[in-house]
């Protein structure tokens, strides 16, 4: 293959298995490379706020919001437009470029939905921020009303590759998530796919992943890393080497050398003191702030680190 479209299956498989430091260093170096010739040296920010918290009817292993397990994630309905407006301004003078209305759930309530359009409409007024969206499933109708409102770019990772996904998830499924990529497709709004590694998975079932997202072709790739929480089915999962997420991250970079390849949960835990390496290794997108149902690193701190790297962190 080209270095344009990406290294192969095989050979991405290949480099799973690269243990020696030198040789990953090696390897980080290579996907710089590709980063600054294809992405250059910006980096896209995201923050988020949890709109609407737990008791979630889906079961996802992984997640500590579904009702099926026994978590203390806080349960609250969906926030007010002006709570919602309020932390996308907090967002903007922390140095975020764009801010994700974040919900659980299979997919909003038609009030909950209204809520997230109008706080979307405000946000465009109100702020620089670009606008994004994680909402669960959705049709045309609903991917359509996003874009009227101004929604810029859609969140829905894949989380794991098809083979394994019934192994992570049963009350949806794999197509139910394509099928929302390709609504938003069609409203032209641009997606961010992803997923999450280490949730059990072999190192071949990482790369069938990364390639069923190169052929969706997102416009932005969070790599999740999983933390594993209390009262979950993963909990107690052992956490990958810091050196073995900088790997996998160098190697999604050079699978799909176009795409904002961004490093989001899990990121703290996993790559520790690590993690100028891990941006090194590819990365031109960062989720910024406070997670979901954990606690992240101090924007300030991420800022002042992309700085050091060189990178590039103005909103455009």
């Amino acid at each position: 293959m080209t270095v344009a479209s990406g290294i192969s299956f095989q050979e991405a498989l290949a480099l799973t298995r690269l243990q020696d430091k030198d040789d990953i260093l090696e390897l980080v170096d290579r996907a710089s490379e590709i980063r600054k010739k294809y992405r250059g040296d910006s980096v896209d920010l995201c923050s988020i706020t949890n709109a609407k918290s737990g008791r979630c009817e889906e079961d996802c292993i992984y997640c500590a919001q579904s009702a099926r397990h026994s978590t203390h994630a806080d349960v609250y309905g969906m926030k007010s437009v002006d709570e919602i407006v309020a932390h996308a301004k907090v967002a903007e003078e922390a140095g975020s470029h764009r801010f994700c209305i974040v919900t659980k759930g299979r997919s909003l309530p038609p009030a909950d939905f209204e809520i997230a359009l109008r706080a979307t409409e405000r946000i465009a007024k109100e702020t620089s921020l670009k606008r994004c969206a994680s909402m669960g499933l959705l049709d045309d109708d609903r991917a359509q009303a996003l874009k009227e409102a101004g929604l810029c770019r859609y969140n829905h990772n894949l989380e794991t590759s098809r083979s394994y996904y019934d192994r992570i998830c049963t009350t949806h499924t794999y197509d139910d998530r394509v099928a929302t990529i390709l609504a938003l497709k069609r409203a032209g709004i641009e997606t961010c796919v992803g997923g999450i590694l280490n949730m059990g998975e072999t190192e071949e079932q990482r790369i069938e992943l990364a390639f069923e997202l190169k052929e969706i072709e997102p416009d932005s790739v969070p790599m999740n890393f999983l933390n594993p929480r209390p009262g979950t089915p993963l909990e107690g999962w052992p956490l990958l080497t810091p050196l073995e997420v900088v790997k996998y991250i160098a190697i999604f970079r050079l699978v799909m050398p176009r795409a904002i390849i961004r490093i989001a949960g899990g990121r703290k835990e996993n790559l520790g003191d690590l993690q100028p390496l891990g941006i090194k290794a590819g990365v031109d997108g960062l989720l910024i702030g406070n997670y979901l149902t954990t606690i992240g690193i101090d924007p300030s701190q991420d800022l002042a680190m992309l700085r050091e790297l060189g990178l590039d962190i103005s909103r455009k």
